[in-house]
């Protein structure tokens, strides 16, 4: 039987399978990307996909703090996006 990987929500601090979350990325570079293959370098940051959770971490700036960078309101708009279809 396989391990399956857990990973914990930042802004409702629940632990679910890695591929239910999705991964928030700040690169080498300093910049911040959506890492929808799980696999991109850098420092990496998970949140569920609820728009709970995503309203939780923008007021809360809790990606930013996980991820020691101001993420941009277009990263929330594209989180919102995959959240909804």
């Amino acid at each position: 039987m396989k391990k399956i990987p857990m990973r914990r929500c930042l802004a409702t601090n629940e632990s679910f399978p890695k591929k239910e979350l999705l991964r928030i990325v700040r690169t080498p570079e300093g910049e911040v990307k959506v890492d929808l293959s799980g696999k991109l370098n850098g420092k990496g940051a998970y949140i569920s996909k609820s728009n709970e959770a995503l309203e939780i971490a923008k007021t809360r700036k809790v990606l930013d703090r996980a991820l020691d960078v101001k993420v941009p309101d277009e990263i929330y708009e594209e989180i919102a996006k995959l959240i909804n279809g």
